[in-house]
Parts: C-alpha cells; sequence; structure tokens
C-alpha cells in the first residue's frame, strides 16, 4: 500500500499528483502573509492547478497567468457553464486580518452588481478552505503596459481609449465603486481593442479605508505610488472618486507622450504634436488638490469629446514667421543702384531731348520795292 504524500511544513495529506516537496496551498498562502521586509510581503510560490483542484470542485483550472503581490491568476473554465474565466486568489488575506472575510464578501457583492462593457465582470466569490477568491471574466489580450511597451499610441487612439476609461469611472463612481489603483496594468485591451478597467475595488476589498496607515504602505508595495493621488499619502481617510480621476491624469499623460509627469513637467504639447486644449484637460485632472480637479470623470469625457469634434480655432494655430531677407542681398541691391543710377538719370536726359519738337524761326517780313 502506498503512503500519500503530505505536506512538508503541516503535514496535511496532498492531492493525487501533488509534488511532494512542496508545502500544501495553505501553508503557501500562510506564508505569503508571514514575515516582511520592510512593510513588504517576502515572494512567495503560488499553488499549482494540481493543488487548488480539490478546493475548486466546479472549476477546471488550466495554468497561472500571473502571480503579483496581493495574489494570483489562473485560467480556469466553468465546467457547468462550459465558460472561460479568471480565478484570482487573494494571499493570506484572512490570515492577515481575521475581520477581512466578512469586508470582503460585502464589499465583492457590491462588485459583482457592476455591470458595464469597459468594467471586468466579476462572476463569483467566496471563501474557500483559507483564501479568498474571485471568479472573473477572462480578457483575451493584453494590458495597456504591454501595449505601451511594444510602441507609443497615436493621440486619437489614446483619446479613444480615454474615453472608454472615463465612462466605466463615471458608472462605477455612481455606484459608490472606487477602484484606486488606475494604472497601465489595470487597463485591459480586449481583441477588439476596447478597454477593460481590471481588479476594480481591490484596493478597497483588501485594504480598507477605515486602516489609512496601512492602506497607504500596502497600496505603495504594489509600486505604483507615481500613479497615487497626493491625498493617498497625505491623507489617506480622505480619499474618495477624485483619487480616481487623479490616476487617470496621469495615465492621460502618459498615453500622449509616453512619459510619467513627475517633477516640474511640461505640458503635453510640449512633448508631442497634439491639440493644445488638450493640456488644460490633463493638467486639470492633475491639480493637487480634489476640489481643483475635475469633480466628475465624465467631465473629462465630455471636454475630450468636445476638442475632438471641434475645430481648433484660428487664433490657436500660430501664423508663420516672415522670411528675412538676408544682408548680402541689400548690400548687393545698393551697390546695383549707385552704379546704375548715372546711366539711368543720362537715359532719361537724352530720352527727353530726343523727343522734344524743333523750333523753326520766323519767315522774314516781305519787303517792297
Amino acid at each position: 500500500m502506498t503512503t500519500p504524500a503530505t505536506c512538508p511544513r503541516c503535514h496535511a495529506p496532498l492531492p493525487p499528483g501533488a509534488n511532494a516537496e512542496r508545502p500544501c496551498s495553505a501553508c503557501l498562502f500562510a506564508a505569503a502573509a508571514g514575515p516582511t521586509v520592510h512593510g513588504r510581503v517576502e515572494a512567495s510560490v503560488a499553488p499549482t492547478p494540481a493543488e487548488l483542484a480539490p478546493l475548486f470542485p466546479a472549476l477546471e483550472i488550466h495554468e497561472l497567468l500571473g502571480q503579483g503581490g496581493m495574489g494570483a491568476v489562473y485560467r480556469a473554465r466553468q465546467k457547468e457553464l462550459g465558460r472561460e474565466c479568471a480565478l484570482k486568489l487573494l494571499f493570506g488575506a484572512p490570515t492577515r486580518d481575521p475581520g477581512l472575510e466578512e469586508r470582503f464578501l460585502r464589499e465583492a457583492q457590491a462588485l459583482a452588481r457592476l455591470t458595464h462593457p469597459s468594467i471586468v465582470a466579476v462572476y463569483d466569490f467566496g471563501r474557500a478552505g483559507e483564501h479568498l477568491w474571485l471568479l472573473l471574466e477572462l480578457v483575451e489580450g493584453e494590458n495597456l503596459r504591454q501595449a505601451l511597451a511594444r510602441s507609443r499610441l497615436e493621440p486619437a487612439r489614446a483619446l479613444t481609449l480615454v474615453g472608454e476609461v472615463c465612462a466605466a469611472l463615471q458608472y462605477a463612481h455612481e455606484q459608490g465603486v472606487v477602484h484606486r489603483d488606475i494604472k497601465p496594468e489595470n487597463l485591459l485591451l480586449d481583441r477588439a481593442g476596447h478597454v477593460k478597467i481590471a481588479d476594480f475595488g481591490l484596493a478597497k476589498l483588501l485594504f480598507p479605508a477605515t486602516d489609512g496607515a496601512r492602506l497607504t504602505r500596502d497600496t505603495q508595495t504594489m509600486g505604483t505610488p507615481q500613479y497615487m493621488a497626493p491625498e493617498q499619502i497625505e491623507r489617506p481617510l480622505a480619499v474618495d472618486h477624485r483619487a480616481d480621476i487623479y490616476s487617470l491624469g496621469v495615465v492621460f499623460y502618459e498615453l500622449l507622450t509616453g512619459e510619467l509627469p513627475l517633477g516640474r513637467f511640461a505640458a503635453p504639447s510640449r512633448k508631442v504634436e497634439i491639440d493644445v486644449r488638450l493640456d488644460g484637460v490633463v493638467l486639470k485632472a492633475l491639480e493637487k488638490e480634489p476640489e481643483q480637479r475635475y469633480q466628475r470623470a465624465a467631465e473629462v469625457r465630455t471636454e475630450v469629446e468636445d476638442i475632438v469634434n471641434t475645430p481648433a480655432p484660428a487664433a490657436s494655430v500660430p501664423a508663420p514667421a516672415p522670411r528675412r531677407v538676408p544682408t548680402f542681398v541689400w548690400i548687393a541691391g545698393a551697390v546695383l543702384l549707385v552704379l546704375l543710377l548715372p546711366v539711368a538719370c543720362a537715359a532719361l536726359f537724352w530720352g527727353a531731348t530726343a523727343t522734344r519738337a524743333p523750333v523753326q524761326a520766323d519767315p522774314a517780313p516781305a519787303t517792297g520795292r
């Protein structure tokens, strides 16, 4: 009789076919929530599809698609529906915060109600063993970071994508949901080229605003502080939907220029040939104080559409500079004038003499004899 393989850490039985040298999924997730270095979670190894299979009997888990600081994403298929989907596991969340599960389930219900063509849909959510999970729409394509790495987008293409993001943000904000982590990695492009916002509300699911210090710290560990609104760092308890508008401004600037608006940055039109009216839109979205920014994402979309649909006024197109006549031309002209002036005067004089009528003498008076 063959002895079943057990986890080298907790000695729990491993599923058939599992590698006996690897810890079980529970230990892997517990390790992911364990020791930290300078506030960062140490690197962890995502469980294999075979190790997760017993926890998700309704799914066929095919492959690991990616792993980040907060969890891992797998390609999966719902057996009964035959629908391809993405399974996102959150690393060690219940172990890290015993009250997180209740908040997660409450907020996940709100996310599941978001139905918009530019937001990745949430199909299901829950807890399996020690793991919180989300079952998401599978987007076949690439994220915006990958697209930018390949080549800079044309301005018209950038404006179209920004409009789609604005529409999605406006819809979510009206439902009371804030993203908190808008960046190119979370903007997916499907095969038709349309944008879909991923990880909507995930920051709030994992790090509620009531714990401001941890929200700031954990968001920074994600490596995206350059996209965060100033208040997310300075006043995390005051973060609202306008933080998403600031992050959108950063992405907008990057799409147009290929650079991030860091330090004393130039207006986009100084970096690339675009309508100068777009400068005002981008810079207003990037205002440091939330009160000075756009108050609604729909306002950004409206202004962009107005600029696209309205030709720039003639006054905004600089007139061509007058061409400067070279100095040697002026000198040559003066020399020719000096040399030719006597000739011209003589010609005029003799011409006038030649055309003058001859003067005839009066006839002599007749004499009589």
